[in-house]
């Protein structure tokens, strides 16, 4: 069993910057993807940022040059820095990993707002 817990969400004001950070209770190495997910309200789950299996990283096209996904493999941490955020970045953000699954933090939420 693969434990997430996420950190660092909270609020902001549109053009801030937030650090998200998921803490696994396993090697981050040790899974095959690990990354972040987000849902907006009334929204479905939408991926944001991933480490890909082959080393790669792979973004959401609505995130891609404000959002970096970065490691911390001595801590099993991965990070999500989030710059010029907008009222649209508003929701909730999951921390992913699959392994012979996919295994789900319990969710940081987000708030930009004026």
């Amino acid at each position: 069993q693969v434990q997430l817990v996420e950190s660092g969400g909270g609020v902001v004001r549109p053009g801030g910057s937030l650090r998200l950070s998921c803490r696994a209770s396993v090697s981050i190495h040790s899974t095959n993807n690990i990354g972040w997910y987000r849902q907006r309200p009334g929204k479905e789950r939408e991926l944001l940022a991933v480490f890909l299996s082959d080393g790669s990283t792979k973004y959401a096209d609505s995130v891609r040059g404000r959002f970096t996904i970065s490691e911390d493999i001595a801590d099993n941490t991965v990070h999500l820095q989030m710059n010029n955020l907008e009222p649209e970045d508003t929701a909730v953000y999951y921390c992913v990993a699959d392994t012979w699954r996919r295994h789900w933090g319990q969710g940081t939420q987000v708030t930009v707002s004026a």
